[in-house]
């Protein structure tokens, strides 16, 4: 049984050696099982002529072969290893591996492969020394040797030298083969540029097969769309003053021109001559393609396919370079949407984007072909008109521009009807650069935006005075919120039948250090422009809950207090928002009233009803501040969970001597009563006017007449003290 599987063995290694062609990698795995049948030739008793014919099967092996037992000791050394190490057998066999090793490595050290196989086969490259002291780098493929009982007894290692895997006709079909397979076209031509061959890739790219290229000059492939110098730079590196790389533009047999990247370089013969020169070329399209792709993504809306403010931005900066030369005249015009974010939160974003589509549409159908028009924010656009002949011209755009938007929209069977704000800086008058120019339209702009109607104005440097005392104010602001400069006054509201004080408004201040006390009416619409009002309504229920839960711990029965809530605010967190304040502080929400304004009912009915209810659900009262003023529908105004109206302070100030005012007045106090709610009037200054309001049935007055806005002390001294209002 071991003798047939030895000299089938012996077979094996002879085709190995003769037969350049058959995979000796398969002959050896095929040896590695066969020795695994073998027993151990050191530790285990084996027949005498196995044991010999074992040792001839490692030595008739050209591979290099070593035997290891578990310990790590040679058992077997072949010629193979001889060869590649130079030890003569009787050197090596009863030495440890480790004698072979580059580096030194400790017992156990799981750096030695050859101790740490368990089971299977490994294959690693590692570093070996041989006995000229040389480092060789080697493939070390090793199975585990086992004895009858399946035991495990020792490694069979095979080695090869990296550097010697390939001879020299191997390396050459692998080049060969490695040419063909190429993904890079590639064409060699001979010393009178004759192409002599190409590989597959070069058909692919081209669509010429090898018997139509062949014999032709590369003219074959010329597309004509060349610079001037390409042609003498091509024959320079032909003629071997050095490779030549670059991008070009070729031609396919079917006439299509396609980018490529192409390397031109020389074959020398041992003396030196040149004799062939080849071209390896690759096809760029897709690659392009995608740069054109990637470009769009970031230069251009993806929404409208308008430039965005990047490309926006090179292309009018390259405009305005000229304008200068030529001492040309233009024009920014900065455009935002009016009730566009109504519509998108209304009737949602798809229908939003849609109508940003269709509004890009039009105003570039509006605009000529020279000018640049880009979308560069979510509902503004900007036009930048680069020659016209006077600044009138830019208003006459303007025009075209708001009358593209007059016909409605139909999206989704949706009519939606846009109005817009237009802003204008003219050049060179107002700037001669891309930031100032589409700065100063912007301030333009938001000075429209104030209006109700749509419009357009022209810039003037007193906007950009006013916008920078703004930024200034808003800085400052900021400072104030963290520096502890803002401070509340309490207005009283007294009633109309007791003269007693019934509650107050919490009114915020600003203490600021150099200019004093500072209006509300100056820096609240700055609050309410940049988005501080969130940052400012927080801290004046934060302070008022303080203030209320102070009184409550020194015992004193304070009114109701009343703060107002800003339309930014009103979100759907708000209730929560109220009810951390309420519970840090422990203020019962009887102890607070929320004073909304008319104009957030108008805008926001859908959204803000139900968050109204879940405020007066937590206990809270509502009041609704300014009526009068902002065209809100009756007929949900009895539907709101509204317990109080406070009459504006414009249609007081005219009673009793007003027809108007006083039939306003009338008629908000009839309508409150009807809807049993309780009827405040502001800004009372006179007794004239206490007592008509008081005739027509109104419940609280607030203003001078009684009071104006006191420090908290103040208000805590006049509630002691039970000051009134002389109602005779």
């Amino acid at each position: 049984m071991h003798e047939a599987r030895i000299e089938w063995a012996l077979q094996l290694c002879q085709q190995a050696r003769e037969q350049q062609g058959y995979a000796q990698a398969q002959l050896l795995d095929e040896l590695a099982q066969l020795l695994q049948s073998l027993v151990d030739l050191r530790e285990v008793p084996a027949p005498d002529a196995l044991q010999l014919n074992a040792r001839r099967i490692i030595d008739q092996m050209q591979e290099p072969i070593i035997l290891l037992d578990r310990a790590g000791y040679l058992t077997g050394w072949n010629q193979g290893a001889q060869g590649l190490f130079g030890y003569l057998p009787e050197e090596a066999i009863g030495q440890h591996i480790l004698f072979l090793y580059a580096e030194e490595c400790g017992d156990g050290d799981p750096e030695i492969p050859e101790l740490f196989l368990e089971h299977g086969n490994s294959f690693v490259e590692v570093r070996r020394r041989k006995k000229s002291g040389e480092i060789v780098r080697v493939d070390l493929s090793m199975s585990v040797l086992r004895d009858d009982d399946n035991q495990a007894v020792g490694v069979v290692a095979r080695l090869s030298g990296i550097g010697e895997r390939l001879s020299s006709q191997d390396k050459l079909r692998l080049h060969a083969k490695i040419i063909e397979d190429s993904d890079q076209g590639i064409l060699i031509v001979d010393a009178q540029e004759h192409i002599v061959s190409v590989n597959a890739a070069f058909s692919r790219i081209t669509g010429y097969l090898p018997q139509e290229a062949i014999g032709q000059t590369s003219d074959l492939l010329r597309s004509g769309v060349h610079d001037a110098n390409f042609r003498s730079q091509v024959r320079s590196a032909m003629q071997g003053t050095g490779a030549w790389h670059g991008e070009i533009i070729g031609k396919r047999k079917n006439g299509e021109l396609f980018p490529q990247t192409v390397s031109i370089s020389v074959v020398r013969n041992d003396e030196g001559d040149i004799t062939h020169s080849f071209s390896i070329f690759s096809d760029i399209s897709v690659l392009r393609a995608s740069e054109e792709r990637m470009q769009r993504l970031v230069n251009y809306d993806s929404l409208t396919g308008l430039p965005n403010r990047t490309l926006f931005n090179q292309l009018v900066g390259q405009a305005l370079a000229t304008a200068r030369r030529n001492h040309d005249y233009g024009a920014f015009l900065t455009i935002d949407l009016k009730r566009f974010t109504a519509v998108n939160d209304t009737l949602g974003h798809a229908v939003g984007d849609e109508l940003l589509r269709q509004v890009g549409q039009r105003f570039r159908q509006s605009l000529r072909v020279g000018d640049v028009l880009a979308r560069v924010g979510g509902d503004e656009f900007v036009a930048a008109l680069l020659s016209i002949q006077k600044r009138e011209h830019s208003a006459i755009v303007a025009k075209k521009l708001l009358a593209a938007l007059e016909l409605p929209f139909l999206i989704e069977s949706n009519v939606v009807h846009l109005g817009a704000s237009i802003g204008i800086s003219v050049f060179p008058e107002d700037g001669i650069d891309t930031a100032s120019l589409l700065r100063f339209s912007d301030v333009a702009m938001k000075r429209v935006q104030a209006n109700v109607e749509s419009g357009y104005l022209f810039y003037c440097p007193e906007m950009n005075q006013r916008a920078k005392e703004q930024w200034q104010l808003e800085g400052e602001l900021r400072l104030a919120l963290a520096g502890h400069q803002l401070l509340l006054h309490y207005q009283p509201k007294v009633s109309l039948r007791s003269g007693r004080i019934v509650g107050a408004e919490a009114l915020i201040r600003w203490q600021h250090p150099v200019l004093g006390m500072v209006s509300p009416a100056k820096f609240i619409p700055v609050a309410e422009e940049t988005g501080l009002i969130f940052a400012v309504g927080n801290w004046v229920l934060e302070e008022t809950c303080r203030q209320i839960r102070q009184w409550m711990d020194s015992g004193i029965e304070m009114p109701p207090v009343a703060i107002n809530l800003s339309v930014r605010q009103f979100d759907r967190l708000l209730p929560a928002r109220i009810q951390v304040v309420l519970d840090r502080h422990g203020v019962p929400p009887t102890r607070l009233k929320l004073e909304i304004i008319e104009s957030l009912l108008v805008d926001e009915s859908r959204n803000v009803v139900p968050i109204m209810n879940d405020l007066v659900a937590m206990g809270l009262a509502l009041a609704m501040d300014d009526f009068g003023t902002g065209y809100s529908s009756l007929a949900y105004l009895k539907k709101l969970p509204i317990t109080t109206l406070k009459i504006d302070r414009s249609f007081v100030i005219g009673v009793p001597h007003d027809k108007n005012d006083c039939a306003i007045a009338q008629a908000i106090v009839t309508m409150g009563q009807q809807l049993r709610q309780e009827i405040v009037a502001e800004g009372v200054e006179t007794l004239q006017q206490m007592a008509f309001l008081r005739d027509l049935g109104c419940d609280q007055l607030q203003g001078f007449l009684f009071s104006p806005a006191v420090s908290s002390n103040e208000f805590e001294r006049m509630v002691r003290d039970d000051v009134r209002l002389c109602l005779d």
